[in-house]
């Protein structure tokens, strides 16, 4: 294997560290990460964890700020409210050009993944199935930029999602479970207006109750912590 190789395929296995640990908010927003500390973690010279990070930013995962490096970045109420507007019209719109081209299998998939959502208990459990549930319903679209899109919005909502669904607790998961079971039967149904309905809702109805919570935005008391923090065999996050 070249050198060229071997750093390459060193970036990957670091980015997908920080990957799932940022996913597992395990690396919370505003967090830096110190790439001293990750080579040193991952026994690498800075070259291969400098490409990770930025692999990772154009992901949205992580934003490179002058003089300070990079970190998770952090939303205020009105970014927040904003992306959630830009999901409400985009992945509707995703959805509506997957539909048609769907396989059968796929469909089966995503009965399977409500099905194992229903009976799931677990915040972190059901963010991973969560995510699978939704980007995998997007599989049909064949547009790159408007996939890529959407998962950079669902990336950079991420920490925000589990806090909602933390705030609300298993009692008020029966709603996202139902709202799920309409989109899929719109989907079964290749009901393209009902879908995009259903999913539209599903997204306001987050960001609607998010607002209505602005302790989520405040800053860690003892200010940004270090990637450091975040333990080496982060939680996979699919």
């Amino acid at each position: 294997m070249t050198a060229v190789a071997v750093s390459q395929a060193a970036s990957e296995r670091i980015a997908t560290h920080l990957r799932e640990a940022i996913l597992a908010g395990e690396i919370a927003p505003g967090e830096r990460i110190r790439q001293e500390e990750v080579a040193e973690r991952h026994g690498t010279s800075r070259l291969p964890v400098r490409e990770a990070l930025r692999m990772l930013e154009a992901e949205g995962l992580t934003e490179h700020t002058a003089n300070k490096g990079a970190r998770v970045p952090a939303l205020d109420p009105h970014e927040l409210d904003v992306l959630y507007q830009m999901r409400e019209r985009l992945e509707p719109l995703a959805l509506t050009e997957s539909i048609p081209h769907l396989s059968a299998g796929e469909v089966r998939g995503l009965e399977d993944i409500a099905a194992r959502i229903s009976a799931n208990t677990d915040l972190s459990d059901f963010l991973v199935l969560d995510r699978a549930f939704h980007l995998g319903s997007y599989a049909g679209c064949g547009t790159e930029h408007l996939l890529a899109s959407v998962t950079r919005m669902w990336n950079a909502t991420q920490h925000y999602r589990r806090m909602f669904m933390t705030l609300g607790g298993p009692d008020r998961r029966w709603i996202v479970d139902a709202e799920h079971r309409l989109i899929l039967d719109a989907i079964k149904r290749a009901d393209c207006v009902d879908a995009e309905r259903f999913l539209c809702g599903h997204i306001r109805r987050t960001r609607i109750e998010l607002g209505q919570h602005p302790e989520l935005f405040r800053p860690h008391r003892n200010g940004p912590r270090s990637s450091s923090s975040a333990p080496p065999t982060p939680r996979r996050q699919s």
